[in-house]
């Protein structure tokens, strides 16, 4: 399931309350979803690593000074009905790298809705991620009877998805223009290697790190987030990034600017036109536009917009959408 079908499905499902597993390989970013889930419908979060975690963390016996019998104390993260708030989403991270005393806690929560008889909230859903078994991260099987008790959804990689959040998380243009030219690496996860491209190894550890280290150190810092393979395809890119012609200089003379041909330069420029999404460029920026294929021209336009809504409030903007109609972006 992609992304933004996994987000819209969840916010239905969290109506009735339904226990959910989120599935995937690693870096897929099952957990920033969900949190961003119960951003959206404005509730409550709470979320707890379930691996880290003993049994004794969900509670423990404590005697009743005032009799002989005891009762149990409850953590102070754990949601209590009539003092938590009325809805929330209560995330319980990697649960299939739990043992199986774990996984029992987590089973009665799901269904009885109670932890040692202390209600959860009505309004509150119980969402969990998991890696599966094949991915090699070290999960374990899940217990037949947890697995009976809720609605396992698979998360995919969706490249249209990713860069529309890259971009409205003011991820480098020219990251967002590499990961367009080579989609095949933004999630290559293998379990056979030690270091593999992924969503969250991209974004943390290269495309936030572009500039912050000398020039001559971005390969082996790069490398040792994605791995060899992909660091040298996204450091190649850079370079052609770097030494493509002052993209304000391509915008005085639109008509007369040199257009490229091979598509790795295509893909950058088109990046580095999108860092430039001005109101006051549209008109020199449309007439470069025209001179591109169209994917390239769709493609800068996609990533000005979403740079600067504002520009599709202009003149140029409405007249480029017209000739460009039948194409989605």
């Amino acid at each position: 399931m992609r992304p933004q079908l996994l987000s819209e499905t969840l916010k239905h499902l969290f109506k009735h309350q339904r226990t959910v597993c989120v599935e995937g390989s690693p870096g897929g970013g099952k957990t920033s979803i969900i949190r961003q889930v119960a951003k959206d419908l404005g509730v409550a979060y709470i979320e707890r690593h379930l691996p880290t975690s003993l049994p004794e963390d969900f509670g423990i016996p404590y005697p009743d000074s005032a009799s002989s019998t005891f009762s149990f104390k409850l953590p102070d993260w754990f949601p209590v009905k009539g003092q938590a708030p009325d809805e929330g989403i209560l995330c319980i991270d990697d649960r299939n790298q739990a043992s199986p005393d774990l996984q029992k806690i987590l089973a009665n929560i799901c269904q009885a809705r109670n932890l040692h008889g202390v209600e959860l909230p009505d309004g509150w859903q119980v969402v969990s991620t998991g890696n599966r078994q094949q991915d090699r991260a070290g999960s374990n099987r899940v217990l037949s009877h947890l697995r009976d008790r809720e609605t396992v959804l698979e998360l995919d990689t969706h490249l249209d998805d990713f860069c529309a959040w890259a971009m409205e998380h003011n991820v480098p243009t020219e990251a967002i223009a590499f990961i367009r030219y080579r989609p095949d690496l933004l999630h290559d996860f293998d379990p056979q290697k030690d270091i593999s491209p992924t969503p969250r190894s991209w974004v943390e550890g290269v495309f936030n790190l572009i500039g912050a280290v000398p020039s001559e150190a971005e390969y082996p810092v790069f490398a040792g987030a994605v791995g060899e393979g992909a660091a040298a395809e996204f450091t190649g890119f850079l370079r052609i990034f770097r030494k493509l012609p002052d993209p304000d200089s391509v915008l005085r003379n639109p008509t007369t600017a040199e257009v490229p041909s091979d598509p790795a330069t295509l893909y950058a420029i088109s990046g580095a036109l999108a860092n430039r999404a001005e109101k006051d460029i549209m008109p020199n920026l449309v007439k470069y536009l025209a001179r591109l294929p169209q994917e390239f021209s769709v493609l800068t336009m996609t990533m000005s917009m979403r740079r600067n809504n504002a520009i599709a409030g202009t003149k140029e903007f409405t007249e480029w959408a017209v000739d460009h109609q039948d194409v989605l972006f």
